[in-house]
C-alpha cells in the first residue's frame, strides 16, 4: 500500500528514525484540506515509543481539526537540524509517518499522554501542572498510530 523508498541506500534504521522521533522537537502535520488542497502545519508532539504513535495537541476547532475530521489519514514529517561535514554542505535526516489521526477520548489516558507530551518541553512538572490547570479544558489531544514509516539521510551538496 505504501511505496518503498526510492534511494535505499539513504535509509534509516527504524532506531535511528524512533531516535529522531524522541530527540527533535517539531515537526509538520499534513492534511487533505479544504476544497482538496493539502494543508501542511509545523506542529509540537511526542512519540510514544512503546505505541509507536505520535500525540500532539490542538484547539478543539479549526482547519486543521475539521481536515482530520473529513479524513483522518494524515502524513507527519520531522527534519533534525543536520551535521555540518568537512565541506561547507550538511547531513540532514529526516523521517516520514503515514497514518490515521483520531482524538484521546479517554480522560485518564488524555491526562497521562498531556502530561508526558509536556515534559519533553516544560522545564519542570510544577510548570506543566499550572498549564494543565489553566488549559486542559480547551486542549485537544491527538493520536497519530504509525502505519508506514521512513527514514533518510540526505547529503545536501
Amino acid at each position: 500500500m505504501f511505496r518503498e523508498m526510492r534511494r535505499i541506500k539513504q535509509a534509516l534504521s527504524e532506531g535511528e528514525c524512533v531516535k529522531i522521533l524522541k530527540e527533535e522537537k517539531r515537526g509538520v502535520l499534513a492534511v487533505s484540506g479544504d476544497g482538496g488542497y493539502p494543508y501542511a502545519v509545523p506542529i509540537n508532539f511526542y512519540y510514544d515509543e512503546e505505541e509507536n504513535a505520535i500525540y500532539f495537541h490542538s484547539a478543539k476547532n479549526g482547519h486543521k481539526i475539521d481536515a482530520m475530521k473529513n479524513c483522518d489519514k494524515v502524513c507527519f514529517t520531522v527534519i533534525n537540524g543536520g551535521e555540518k561535514s568537512d565541506d561547507w554542505s550538511y547531513y540532514v535526516k529526516s523521517v516520514i509517518i503515514f497514518g490515521r489521526a483520531a482524538p484521546v477520548t479517554d480522560p485518564d489516558l488524555k491526562l497521562k499522554k498531556l502530561k508526558a507530551f509536556g515534559m519533553k518541553y516544560y522545564p519542570s512538572e510544577e510548570e506543566l501542572e499550572k498549564e494543565l490547570a489553566r488549559d486542559y479544558g480547551r486542549v485537544e489531544l491527538m493520536c497519530i498510530k504509525v502505519e508506514h514509516m521512513t527514514g533518510k539521510l540526505v547529503h545536501e551538496k
